[in-house]
Parts: C-alpha cells; sequence; structure tokens
C-alpha cells in the first residue's frame, strides 16, 4: 500500500468529514444535548414560568415564556437537539399550544434513559420500553377526561372564555381574567355555523403602545395601523372599491417619446391626462362607490379628483391586510384601474380614522351578518409586553379552534400526569422483561410536569409530588397542583382544565421525539460545504 494513503472509512469518507459512533460518542452526546435543551425551556413552564430574553441574528429583542418562539429564534445546531425542536414545531402547528412540554417531556425521557445505558440496558430495549409506555400512557388519558366536558356551546362567551383561561394563564399569569373574555368575544365573531372550519387567521391582533391592558377591546371588523390618504376620515354604509395597485395615472409599458411642438400643445396633453383621470374616478364614484383601498400609492391628481367626488381613500400596502380586508368587506381586489362591476364592490357598515393612544388607526366596523374578521386591539406599555400578550392571545385562539373540534378536558395542574405515571407504575411491575424498566422510567420522566411547574412557583417539588401522589393514591384521580398554596386539590373546581387534545399530542410527539433520538447509533457528518471566509473585524466594523 502507498504511504500516506488513508484506510478504514477515512478512505470512504471526502476528507473534513465527522463521524461519531457507539454510545459514548453518539447516544450519550445526543441525550446530553436534548436535556440542555429541555433546560432552557424547562424554566418556563406553567403559570409562574420565567421569561427568557433571546435575541436573534438580526438582533430583534424577544422577552417571552413561550417556548416556541424561544426554540424557533435560537437557532438551534445540534442535530439531535433539533429534532426536539421539530417536534415541538409540529406541536406548534397541529395544536398552537404545549410546545414546552414536548421540550421539557422529551429531555426528561432522555435524560431518564442514561442512567439505563450506563446499566447495561441496550438502546433499542429502552426506545421499545418507551414507545410501549406513551400507548398506554395514551389509553390512560382517554379515561380521565372530566366527564361533561364534551358537550360545550362554542358560541356560550362566558363557557368559552372558562375554557380558555388555562392555557392563557399559562402565558400571562394574572391578567387571564381580563383577555380570556376578549378572546372569547373575538372568536365567537368569527366561528363560521359549522366550529370545525373556524380559521386562526380570522382573528387579528393590533398592538397599539399606551394606556394598560384594561384598555384593550375587541373591534368587529378590521383596525388598520395608518390613517387615511385625503381628508375624508369618515364612511358610513359606503360600498368600498379594491385595488391590487396604485390609484394614479397609468403610464404605458412601452417607453414612448411625445413630440411636443408649442405651448398648446403641452397644455392639451396635460388636459388629456387630467380628463382621463377624472372620468375613470367619476365612473367610480357614479357606481355609488364612497370608499377606493388602493394598494400602493395613490396619485396627486387621482386624490384631487377623489376629493372632488367625496371618495374616501385608504392605503393598504401589506398584501395580506389586502386580502383580509377584501374578506372583511367581501369586496374583489381589481388588477385595472377602471369603474367596479356591481358584484366586485364590497360594504363597509362604518369605516372611520379615529386616533387611540396617539397612533392614527382606520377602523372598520361591521355587523355580525357582514364580514367575518375580528380584531382584537392590545394597548400596553411596552413594544415587548405587547408581543409577549399577542403570543398568550394566539394560544386563546388555538384554544378556541380546539374546543370547536373537541371539546373533552383533563385535569389541569399536573394531575393528568401524576395519574399517568401513577397507573404506569403499576403497569410496569406487571411486565416481565427488560421494557419495565424503560416504563417506570416513563412514569418517573411525566413527574417533571408537576415538579417543574412548583419550582417555577416558588415552592417545594419534594413535598408539592408527594402531596400530589398521596391525595392520588386516595382516589382522588383529579388532584393538581395549586400554585399559590402548593396544596393538592381539584383545580376543575375554578374551572381551570387543559385540553385533552393539547395533551394527547404533547405526550405522543415528545415520546416519538425521544425514541427516535434513543434508535440513533452513529452520526456521520459530511464536510461542511465552504464559503467565502467571513471577514475579520476590522477597523471598519465599529459603524456598520
Amino acid at each position: 500500500m502507498a504511504m500516506g494513503m488513508p484506510y478504514g472509512l477515512q478512505s470512504m469518507l471526502k476528507e473534513g468529514h465527522k463521524h461519531l459512533s457507539g454510545l459514548e460518542e453518539a447516544v450519550l452526546k445526543n441525550i446530553e444535548a436534548c436535556k440542555q435543551l429541555a433546560q432552557i425551556t424547562r424554566t418556563s413552564m406553567g403559570p409562574n414560568g420565567m421569561n427568557k430574553m433571546v435575541i436573534n441574528h438580526l438582533e430583534k429583542l424577544f422577552v417571552t415564556s413561550d417556548a416556541s418562539t424561544i426554540t424557533a429564534e435560537l437557532e438551534v445546531q445540534h442535530p439531535a437537539a433539533k429534532l426536539l425542536v421539530m417536534a415541538a414545531q409540529a406541536q406548534q402547528q397541529e395544536i398552537g399550544d404545549g410546545t414546552n412540554m414536548v421540550l421539557s417531556f422529551a429531555g426528561e425521557l432522555l435524560a431518564n434513559a442514561e442512567p439505563l445505558l450506563r446499566d447495561g440496558l441496550h438502546p433499542t430495549e429502552i426506545a421499545d420500553g418507551y414507545a410501549k409506555a406513551g400507548a398506554k400512557a395514551l389509553e390512560i388519558l382517554d379515561t380521565l377526561v372530566v366527564a361533561g366536558t364534551d358537550t360545550l356551546d362554542v358560541r356560550d362567551a362566558a363557557a368559552v372564555a372558562q375554557r380558555i383561561k388555562g392555557s392563557v394563564s399559562s402565558k400571562q399569569y394574572g391578567y387571564e381574567d381580563l383577555l380570556a373574555p376578549i378572546i372569547a368575544e373575538a372568536c365567537i365573531d368569527v366561528v363560521p355555523k359549522n366550529p370545525h372550519n373556524f380559521n386562526v387567521d380570522n382573528v387579528r391582533v393590533v398592538k397599539i403602545n399606551g394606556g394598560g391592558l384594561h384598555d384593550s377591546h375587541v373591534v368587529k371588523g378590521m383596525v388598520l395601523k395608518r390613517g387615511v390618504e385625503g381628508s375624508i376620515s369618515r364612511v358610513a354604509d359606503g360600498k368600498v372599491a379594491v385595488y391590487a395597485q396604485g390609484v394614479d395615472t397609468s403610464s404605458t409599458e412601452t417607453k414612448g417619446t411625445v413630440l411636443i411642438r408649442s405651448a398648446e400643445e403641452l397644455e392639451g396633453y396635460s388636459r388629456s391626462e387630467e380628463n382621463r383621470i377624472e372620468e375613470i374616478i367619476k365612473s367610480i364614484a357614479d357606481a355609488g362607490v364612497k370608499v377606493v383601498v388602493g394598494h400602493q400609492a395613490f396619485g396627486e391628481m387621482a386624490l384631487h379628483f377623489l376629493e372632488k367626488y367625496g371618495v374616501m381613500a385608504v392605503k393598504i400596502p401589506s398584501k395580506f391586510d389586502l386580502r383580509r380586508f377584501c374578506r372583511a368587506t367581501g369586496a374583489k381586489a381589481l388588477v385595472k384601474l377602471q369603474a367596479p362591476q356591481a358584484d366586485e364592490l364590497g360594504f363597509a357598515k362604518q369605516l372611520v380614522e379615529q386616533e387611540i393612544g396617539g397612533t392614527k388607526c382606520i377602523v372598520l366596523q361591521q355587523d355580525s351578518s357582514l364580514g367575518n374578521i375580528s380584531t382584537v386591539v392590545l394597548r400596553g406599555s411596552t413594544d415587548q409586553m405587547l408581543d409577549d400578550v399577542e403570543r398568550a392571545v394566539d394560544d386563546g385562539v388555538n384554544s378556541y379552534k380546539l374546543l370547536g373540534k373537541d371539546a373533552r378536558a383533563v385535569p389541569a395542574g399536573g394531575a393528568t400526569e401524576i395519574e399517568i405515571a401513577r397507573q404506569l407504575q403499576q403497569f410496569g411491575r406487571k411486565e416481565t422483561g427488560l421494557d419495565q424498566y424503560a416504563i417506570m422510567k416513563y412514569a418517573e420522566a411525566l413527574e417533571v410536569v408537576p415538579r417543574t411547574i412548583a419550582e417555577n412557583s416558588g415552592l417545594s417539588a419534594t413535598d408539592a409530588l408527594a402531596a400530589l401522589y398521596s391525595a392520588h393514591a386516595g382516589g382522588q384521580a383529579a388532584a393538581g397542583l395549586d400554585v399559590e398554596t402548593g396544596e393538592a386539590r381539584d383545580l376543575g373546581a375554578g374551572a381551570v382544565y387543559d385540553l385533552r387534545s393539547t395533551k394527547w399530542w404533547a405526550l405522543k410527539l415528545a415520546t416519538d421525539a425521544a425514541v427516535t433520538v434513543l434508535r440513533i447509533d452513529q452520526i456521520i457528518m459530511a464536510k461542511m460545504a465552504g464559503g467565502p471566509k467571513p471577514r475579520a473585524g476590522g477597523a471598519m466594523d465599529d459603524e456598520d
């Protein structure tokens, strides 16, 4: 063999690759990374969860306890930890809540697998045991559904507010009594005949600095954070025409040259332009239109004629908001500046420019028979706080969507987890193979939820767990942890529940993620794609 010729894996893979294999290098390293990730988000769980301050790569500041936001902005690099992040994102997209439980529980499952691996169990045996325990846990979960929660009138504001309170309090503890009724009202405004078809996108949030949270309210319709273009700032019961481009004299597609020989010709040329735009605007006004909405700028001449005919001009630069405006008014966005047909017009009950806390806003108000968009106007002192309240509203709206599909609820405050853990321990004792060790560890991992809620509330986790276990052993299957007093009691009395579907998906996704990580025994990384080297920081760097 020639000198220096690589052999083994080296000869097969490109130079610069990494290869990690076996328990020590791959499995335990992966577990370590996942544990680290779970520790980051764990302290944010529950009503008293701590906030994280995350600054992303664009130097935008996030102050939040919302696990999905934290993990999305952290840009996790480690491949195994990325698997957990993906599971959390799946939970966020499917349910919109409970992401922290996925991360914490999966992290705890992997942490509990470590001593078993060191004792000589094979990762596959642990993974099989976890999979078996996970399937059993989902069975037990269905037996814990609180009786009478499966029927819920999704149009009853008080009942809905009670049911989404748990979800909102996990983000904004102390404000849930204020926010839940607002969210419930906004959702009920736009719920279709069949609640299964409820669209989360129809509840908008507009954040306006100033005032306090108690100044927040719901608008049936839309709120745009900008003023009107002209001087007409109020229209009632008016027809609306929406244009998906600017409202201006149309410049031709091809560049043409016009040779003008005298002053009269020049005057005639500009007058013909003027007449043309007036003709278009007059035809729009004659169609009964009171409001013209444009996607881009309004030309000065067009604006002048809109004023002359008493038509309100509104510019909506965001194409998403333009679509929503069309949905709220029933208008069609036209691509050519021309008089609209009757079926292309929308209708606005009331469109007013008003000032909310020093910010000029255009408020479109519709009555319940028209439009299907409602807006929650949030008020607060800082942008960060408003962002975080918006996440709480988002969770509440997602919970409402779930209630429309499956209203079943389970006991809150860690009660569900402890009861599943207790029954799994009994199940594990009856197992004969090596699975039993993994099943016992799975049951132990479920304690992470009540333990974390207790720790984050400044209570003794050991005392809290002991109190919960003794209450459950005494037949109180709905006893959860009261974060105020540290006692184990049924939180359902205060109408605090967790949604079954949130828990179901969280348990399923966390188990799947943990099993996937355990089944990895080699990590092979190809050489990173080379790009230009990052510029070394020189004297120029202080400014840019």
